[in-house]
């Protein structure tokens, strides 16, 4: 098993169960304790946990975090939930519209729920190199931004992007966050990605927000979007007060 991939059953035990001990987890996976403290002990600079003595505990209440999790980790957890999610977001499109796709995990299972017709007869721009191999393997007509690459996200960002965007006006966009927070909106850690974010949403007649569960009450450091600004679509949404605030759409898992 991969890092990333035992890494995201720690994180998903660990949220459900709001503890976890190290022999606990050792058990669960089928590895050695000296393993388990040493995922525990990277999860925590990551900010994803709480290291504490003999294990970790969950982050409670708003977790604020700087760093950000390599594209690969992130394929592999809550996978299920992105399926659906992308499945609800790929409901939405009509084969007329011009659609951006923001470069994330979830956006890239939207992708790929993108199959057949009429979805490829919409037109598709999107910064994420692994979204634009999808849609157009599935023969849909696809552009992508000019700009620099970013290794953490595979996105497309800097001034090169933000130009490409200039000439573009769209029907409907779907934007991955690492954030939603009550009052500050949709953040993500990297300058230079929340302002390819921030351009392209104000773009869209339609904007949906993509995110599962662990994204709420979640802070990382440049707001993108503020919470009004988009719909929610998200697989089970626990904290019902952000249905006073934006609309939620919610997928069936």
């Amino acid at each position: 098993m991969l890092t990333e991939e035992r890494q995201a059953i720690i994180l998903q035990n660990i949220k459900e169960k709001g503890s976890m001990t190290v022999a606990e987890l050792s058990d669960l996976l089928h590895i050695s304790e000296s393993t388990v403290r040493r995922d525990l002990s990277a999860m925590d600079s990551e900010g994803l946990i709480n290291k504490v003595h003999g294990g970790a505990t969950a982050r409670i209440g708003n977790l604020f975090s700087t760093r950000e999790s390599e594209i690969g980790m992130k394929r592999t957890q809550f996978q299920q939930e992105k399926a659906a999610i992308g499945k609800k977001a790929a409901s939405l499109i009509e084969p007329d519209d011009f659609v951006y796709i923001d470069a994330g995990s979830t956006t890239e299972a939207l992708a790929r729920a993108i199959v057949g017709q009429p979805k490829t007869e919409a037109i598709y721009v999107t910064n994420g190199l692994i979204q634009a191999e999808i849609l157009l393997h599935n023969g849909c007509t696809v552009y992508v931004l000019e700009g620099r690459l970013r290794s953490e996200t595979e996105a497309i960002v800097g001034s090169g992007a933000i130009n490409s965007l200039k000439k573009y006006q769209f029907t409907i966009g779907f934007f991955g966050t690492n954030g939603i927070d009550y009052n500050l909106g949709y953040t993500t850690p990297d300058i230079e990605e929340s302002e390819v974010k921030r351009d392209a949403f104000s773009r869209c007649l339609k904007t949906y927000v993509l995110a599962d569960n662990s994204k709420f009450n979640h802070i990382t450091p440049v707001t993108f979007g503020n919470l009004s600004d988009a719909v929610i679509i998200t697989n089970q949404l626990t904290d019902k007060r952000y249905k006073q605030r934006v609309k939620i759409l919610e997928a069936d898992t």
